[in-house]
């Protein structure tokens, strides 16, 4: 039976244009959005994977500033940097764009004129903090305080990056500049509000009707709805922003969480548009992921959907997966204090793969909190990656290549045992692809993972060294089996899977096999293999002690 292809919509949080790209954005968001978006592709599905840069805010002019930048030089830097770094880790969006793009800002001017008009926006002078000794008004991160809701102190006055909560304007406690320390004073400003309130209805119905959404977080989300949700200061007074479309509102700009998540749409327009697709018309008719940390679940599900209900064009996503903290020895990241590892620094350290796996094995779906630890990385590599996974190709590629000549001998009559390995290769993709299309990616590479280990037991069982007749099915099944593996760790591995896609000596790339083939025994007697290589090398106990080295010198420093 032939089915319908799916038009699916992949988003990853959009990365912050300030300060390099670090392992528990990774973790949360870019690689389980790549590794979804991978296994739709093999599944032949009609899939974009959408990202950004998040270019605006107080944050960059702060940075830019310091720099001696303007704030176009300084994103164009990092929207360079971080290009290099997703393309070099394997995560490979089919558009990766801008909020700043001429694109975005004419839809979020759409997007406010529309929620203007219909009632949803609503202007009020208010207070804000102003700092004499630097002569500027004072929005949302030129202001750390206390958070008055956790007590978590050097906090910005927009949100508590502690208990989560997104903070109006006025509620931080002690506050004091950014820039030079001192305490702000009040003046008024016109500001725009967002009825965020009167979509409390819609919000909740929302949630308790699509069971797609994470239960724990759909519940977190619904007590916020219960606690009552305010109305939300939508400006900025700040040069750097989308700005507000009204000849009252000159030299003011959107805050760029009003923006920042149409870019999503914006920029999946944009790819439309570049392929001949009416944009509009293909996202209304796609199935919509976004992909989040739990830091910003506020702001995805309740400022996102509430926009998208106001101006009626944009269908909301059936799915928000939402990760945890990615804790470092136990501890959380922090750029500050140096408690945290770059991607390009463990580029430079180790493949991308081998974060890859490490990072997917130990991310289940769900928001808890996990922990990224050197020894546990060593192991997992060394007694998963290498010692199951490469042993099992390595042994049969091997034994082809000395005992064989490089060719897949003929089967011969199978008995018991081949039976049953062949019936694990037909119905391995089916297992793995079931996790992932639930979005349970360490679920999935579990599967693999029993899988090989029966592999293994096979091969051993066989002996293809000692028995002659044994060698011959035995051989033709494991070569069939590591050309399954190949496909089913494509998600997961792509740099490997291709290098050994090339070693089995099958033509065109991996990635444009089907990911039911993983299944199908298509490799016949007669193929002739190249010349096999070690895929994975043993980390070594000396590497791994100067890292946690590194860290203890951090710790007590």
């Amino acid at each position: 039976m032939v089915t319908e292809l799916a038009n699916i919509v992949v988003t990853a949080a959009l990365p912050y244009a300030n300060g390099v790209v670090h392992l528990g954005h990774i973790a949360s968001t870019y690689l389980p959005a790549d590794i979804l978006t991978r296994y739709f592709k093999l599944k032949g599905e009609n899939v974009i994977y959408v990202c950004a840069t998040d270019d605006f805010g107080t944050p960059i002019l702060i940075e830019a500033e310091k720099e001696g930048k303007t704030p176009e030089e300084f994103v164009a830097y990092w929207h360079k940097e971080y290009s290099q770094d997703f393309q070099d880790l394997g995560i490979d969006f089919d558009i990766f764009y801008r909020t700043s793009s001429e694109e975005n800002v004419k839809l979020t001017q759409h997007f406010f004129l529309k929620l203007l008009e219909r009632g949803f926006i609503f202007k009020q002078r208010i207070s804000q903090p102003y700092c004499e000794n630097c002569n500027k008004a004072l929005p949302d991160r030129y202001v750390i305080g206390t958070c008055p809701y956790c007590n978590a102190e050097d906090q910005y006055s927009d949100g508590c990056e502690k208990c989560g909560r997104t903070l109006a304007s006025g509620e931080i406690k002690n506050p004091h500049c950014a820039i030079c320390g001192s305490r702000p004073v009040s003046k008024e400003s016109d500001h725009y509000f967002f009825r965020l309130s009167k979509f409390s209805s819609e919000l909740r119905k929302w949630l308790l009707e699509n069971e797609n959404l994470q239960p724990e977080v759909k519940s977190y989300v619904l007590n916020w709805i219960e606690e009552g949700l305010r109305e939300w200061d939508i400006t900025r007074d700040i040069p750097w922003g989308a700005p507000i479309p009204l000849d009252e509102a000159e030299g003011k700009v959107l805050y760029n969480w009003f923006d920042n998540h149409l870019c999503y749409i914006s920029t999946s327009l944009k790819y439309f548009s570049g392929k001949g697709i009416d944009g509009k018309e293909r996202w209304n008719s796609s199935k919509i992921y976004h992909f989040i940390g739990k830091d910003i679940v506020y702001h995805h599900f309740l400022f996102l959907p509430a926009m998208r209900f106001g101006v009626e064009e944009f269908k909301l996503p059936e799915f928000i997966p939402t990760r945890g903290h990615l804790l470092l020895h136990g501890e959380k990241f922090s750029k500050s204090r140096g408690w945290f590892i770059s991607v390009r620094g463990f580029l430079n350290l180790f493949p991308a793969d081998y974060l890859r796996y490490y990072l997917s094995s130990i991310t289940p779906y769900n928001p808890s909190d996990i922990n990224f630890d050197w020894e546990d990385f060593q192991v997992k590599i060394n007694n998963e990656l290498i010692a199951n996974i490469g042993n099992f190709i390595h042994r049969t590629l091997t034994f082809i290549w000395s005992k064989c000549n490089g060719k897949v001998p003929e089967p011969r009559e199978y008995d018991t045992s081949d039976k049953e390995f062949e019936e694990e290769i037909r119905k391995v993709a089916n297992d793995v692809g079931n996790e992932l299309g639930k979005i349970e990616l360490s679920r999935g590479l579990r599967r693999v993972l029993e899988f090989l280990k029966f592999c293994n037991q096979y091969f051993q069982r066989k002996a293809p060294w000692s028995k002659e007749r044994q060698a011959e099915t035995c051989l033709y099944l494991c070569i069939n089996g590591v050309r399954s593996l190949a496909i089913l760790l494509n998600p997961y591995l792509p740099f490997s899977s291709e290098i050994l896609w090339k070693q089995l000596n099958l033509q065109d790339s991996v990635r444009e096999q089907s990911w039911d083939s993983a299944s199908k025994l298509t490799i016949k007697g007669g193929h002739k293999i190249n010349k096999p290589h070690v895929l994975f090398r043993k980390i070594e106990d000396e590497k791994i002690k100067k890292e946690k080295e590194k860290l203890l010198k951090l710790a007590s420093d």
